[in-house]
């Protein structure tokens, strides 16, 4: 199994850094955080983008454009 294949971890909050951006592989977008969330492959980098966003909300930080 490779390391992007395996389920993300949830949302952390407390302590732990967070900095959520959406990174391009192939035709596909990733949400990844700087806590180790990632979110699923997307073909769409919007709803990458939305993922990243939606993991920052849940963990209770302002979300940055």
């Amino acid at each position: 199994m490779h390391p992007h294949d395996a389920p993300s971890p949830p949302p952390v909050t407390g302590e732990a850094p967070h900095h959520a951006t959406a990174t391009e592989r192939g035709a596909f977008a990733f949400a990844r955080c700087a806590c180790g969330w990632s979110g699923p492959a997307r073909r769409s980098r919007e709803r990458a983008r939305t993922d990243a966003a939606t993991h920052m909300s849940e963990a209770g930080l302002p979300v940055r454009q």
